[in-house]
This record gives structure tokens, C-alpha cells and sequence, in this order.
């Protein structure tokens, strides 16, 4: 059987986009037929990002840190200038240290309260004013660890600021048009744990950029605002 294409075909930015989820939304999304500018740190990772994918007419790579402002202002502004407008963009830039405030290594924490709390924010602040003009929307990757509490977790702490975030948003954007979607992945399993035991019900990328292209693909005056998607077996 076929599956018909509904999302009329947009404009979509994704931060930190070389791997894992993002990667696999841009993919998705490429396969549908959308334009998308994806983001990522490492100019080398990204090149092979871009030269495995494909899609060179509909597809643009920039180097951006997603916790800096002036690369995610130019990241933004290159993207209208490319493909004429922005419909969408999805903060997912983010990353986890893997230890904790009780017995962790102080000097790694601030790029990942930067990136995970200030990268989306900046998105915000670079691309309202895009997505008001074209109707948009906004989609912020949160986590489950941002909706519940763990033993001196410090990602969990920057998760449950992209939570409020998301509201703050909603309330600021939804006058203006814009739609906010917050998105929170339980355990997937992707590169984000950096060599770390990955439990063995976690889920594979795909049904989270699933749900990300389902945020998008709704009609105009619908607002969607959370989905959270754990696997089965995730009891927390």
C-alpha cells in the first residue's frame, strides 16, 4: 500500500542534526519531499552527513554551535536566504555528560547547560519572527528526564528547563501563530550515550522523528504541544 503525503511541503531547520534523531528527522523529512538545513559542530561529521544523505537540492549543512549566538543567528538567516522562508525548526542540538553534581566533573558541565538550555532559546529568539511570517512552528526536544526527578542529575535539571521553556514559549508564540511542540524521548538508543549500557527495550530513533514530522504535519489552528514517547518497558 502507498502512504500519501500530507504535509505540504516546508522549509525545516534542524540543530545538532548530523546523528541520531536529528539526523533520522532530516532523513525523513527529505524523504517527503521538504527542503532542510541541518547544524552540527564538527565540519567533517557534517560533510559525511550531507554526502551520505544526498539530496543536494534540498538540503543545506552549516557549521554552527547551537549554543552561540551569532552562529545560530547566521544558521538561521542563511537558511531563509537559500530556500526563501523557514516553515519549521526543531531545536534538538543537546548532549549529556553522563555524570552528576554529587560526584561529577565540574569543568564539563557548562557547554551542556549552554547547549541544552540557552541552544533552544537562541533558536527561538533567531527564528519567531520566520515562523510568524509562514504560520510555523517551533519543536523542542525535551527527554522523560525532563518530566521526572533522579538522584543529583544535572542533564535531567537542563530537560526540565527545555520543559518550561516550551510553555513559555507556547504562551509567547500562540498569539503570534506559531505552533510550540515539545518532544520527550524516553530511552533511545543513538549515539547520545557515548558508549554507555543502553537498556535493551530501547527504542531506535525513528519513532521519535515519527512524531517530530506529526508535530509538523498538523493543519493550521491546531496546536500541538507534548508527546513523549518511551518504549515499552520503560517503567519511569
Amino acid at each position: 500500500m502507498t502512504m500519501t503525503m500530507t504535509m505540504t511541503s516546508k522549509t525545516v531547520l534542524i540543530t545538532g542534526a548530523t546523528s541520531g534523531i536529528g539526523a533520522h528527522t532530516a532523513r525523513l523529512l527529505l524523504d517527503r519531499g521538504h527542503r532542510v538545513a541541518v547544524t552540527g559542530r564538527d565540519e567533517g561529521r557534517l560533510k559525511a552527513f550531507l554526502d551520505e544523505t544526498g539530496h543536494a537540492d534540498r538540503l543545506l549543512g552549516l557549521v554552527a554551535d547551537a549554543a552561540d549566538w551569532r552562529a545560530t543567528e547566521s544558521a538561521v538567516a542563511r537558511t531563509v536566504a537559500h530556500f526563501g522562508a523557514l516553515d519549521a525548526a526543531v531545536a534538538n542540538a543537546g548532549f549529556m555528560t553522563g555524570d552528576s553534581v554529587g560526584d561529577g566533573d565540574p569543568t564539563l558541565w557548562s557547554p551542556m547547560v549552554l547547549t541544552n538550555v540557552l541552544g533552544p532559546a537562541l533558536l527561538a529568539h533567531a527564528t519567531l519572527p520566520h515562523l510568524e511570517a509562514t504560520g510555523g512552528r517551533l519543536v523542542l526536544i525535551g527527554s522523560v528526564a525532563g518530566l521526572k526527578n533522579s538522584p543529583a542529575n544535572l542533564y535531567s535539571a537542563t530537560k526540565w528547563a527545555t520543559t518550561g521553556l516550551a510553555e513559555n514559549l507556547r504562551l509567547h508564540a500562540t498569539a503570534r501563530g506559531i505552533g510550540v511542540t515539545l518532544v520527550n524521548p524516553g530511552m533511545i538508543d543513538t549515539p547520545f550515550w557515548q558508549g554507555a549500557d543502553v537498556p535493551s527495550f530501547a527504542l531506535p530513533p525513528q519513532p521519535v522523528a515519527e512524531a517530530i514530522c506529526f508535530a509538523l504535519d498538523q493543519p493550521a489552528g491546531v496546536d500541538l504541544n507534548t508527546l513523549t514517547v518511551r518504549p515499552l518497558g520503560q517503567p519511569a
